[in-house]
């Protein structure tokens, strides 16, 4: 697949957008950069398999005005989920995972977990599960665990004293998983919804069935089939010139760099596989891997999973929306009216949500305010990049969705 980043070729018109109203995009992007909110941004709009539009624009590096590349390397952070979801699904295919197996089934060390009742961190009051998590509540959150980074309860903090911190390189995804059974789970599985650690988890899983690293999988089943040649868990010497710098929004500064490509986490030597968060990437590699979902599970002639099993993870997977599960918000996205599949969200429906959009549309982002979005009905894939922690600081997603939709012209 061919993706033209530099837009000279495209012709929007024949894909039923109208050219001049998709043009409000870059005047939309180029004034979050101009005025210092973003460090810079890609963005790709694909429909029925073609580039519809593209822009690149701002630095990968502010201080050292290095311009931003159309090969350049982005942290997708939660936008490794879904390639974890995948590779797990293509073992759902050849029959050795079930989605309803206890994940006890091949990590034992979870017999002995509990679940937090009530009671402030010195004096928890915990019960039995009852019932245990399942392969499919981790591929759809609701399986209980949470992240210790970003809860401020008892579980979290349970978390943070027990170092289950999956950002880290120097430690084994085994180990970390191993220290994560000894904490409690939020709720008992599949009461609730809560955004954590889950397709960590799951990846450590993959890791147990296969008997080889995470990374190693994700190549074989994925990156080699796609010809994703840019994505790993780190940054090797020959593509540091186009690894970008992170950057985070302070009261004081709204673009402070937080980490530099040349010292960046992602370059020392990267141990763990972090399935939930872990993955560095390109646009066109990303787009790649959105595109042979929105093909439903094939992209130049090379299957990575069946039609039904791309179907079936788009679907909700939750009794209702995210909202009723008790996640109200989520980033800076409202979830009344959006339900969640296996690796991604679903929205359910836009007059709720109050955005432009399609039933069924598949969707989720990184933390550096990296998303991507499918929607099987107007045949549209989305890829957007930039490096900007946290992803709540601007309604990028949202504005972006009500640009790409009001060019519709077919």
């Amino acid at each position: 697949m061919t993706i033209d980043l530099n837009g000279e070729t495209l012709r929007p018109d024949k894909l039923g957008f109208c050219p001049q109203r998709l043009a409000r995009i870059n005047p939309w992007l180029e004034k979050y950069v101009d005025e210092g909110k973003l460090p810079f941004a890609a963005l790709v709009v694909m429909r029925r398999g073609e580039v519809a539009h593209s822009s690149i624009y701002g630095k990968r590096d502010i201080e050292k005005q290095h311009p931003v590349l159309e090969d350049g390397l982005y942290r997708v952070y939660s936008m490794s989920k879904l390639i974890t979801t995948v590779a797990a699904l293509s073992l759902f295919e050849t029959g050795e995972l079930m989605l309803d197996d206890p994940i006890t089934r091949y990590l034992p060390n979870f017999r002995n977990q509990k679940v937090y009742s009530s009671g402030d961190f010195d004096n928890m009051s915990l019960h039995d599960l009852a019932s245990p998590v399942t392969i499919h509540q981790l591929m759809n959150h609701t399986s209980g665990f949470t992240y210790g980074a970003f809860d401020p309860g008892p579980v979290g903090r349970a978390l943070r004293k027990a170092k289950i911190d999956f950002g880290k390189t120097n430690e084994s995804l085994e180990n970390i998983v191993e220290r994560l059974s000894t904490t409690p789970l939020c709720f008992q599985p599949g009461s609730s919804w809560r955004y954590g650690v889950s397709t960590d988890v799951l990846g450590r899983i993959i890791e147990v069935i296969t008997g080889k690293d995470l990374e190693s999988v994700f190549k074989e089943r994925i990156f080699d089939p796609l010809k994703m040649t840019d994505t790993s868990f780190s940054v090797p010497d020959d593509k540091l010139d186009k690894f970008c710098a992170l950057y985070t929004r302070t009261n004081e500064n709204p673009l402070k760099k937080l980490e530099d490509a040349d010292d960046s986490r992602f370059r020392q030597p990267v141990i763990m596989n972090s399935g939930g968060g872990g993955l560095v990437s390109s646009m066109r590699d990303y787009v790649s891997f959105v595109e042979m979902i929105r093909r439903l599970g094939k992209l130049d002639g090379e299957r990575v999973l069946g039609r039904k099993t791309i179907q079936y993870m788009m679907q909700n997977h939750l009794p209702g929306d995210m909202a009723s599960m008790g996640q109200k918000t989520f980033s800076e996205m409202p979830m009344t009216g959006v339900g969640f599949g296996l690796g991604g969200a679903v929205l359910l429906d836009p007059v709720r949500s109050e955005i432009l959009g399609s039933k069924g549309e598949f969707t989720w982002g990184g933390v550096a305010s990296t998303a991507f979005w499918i929607d099987p009905l107007e045949d549209i894939s989305v890829v957007f990049m930039t490096q900007l922690i946290p992803s709540s600081s601007y309604p990028i997603r949202r504005e972006l969705r009500v640009l790409v939709y009001q060019a519709l012209d077919d």
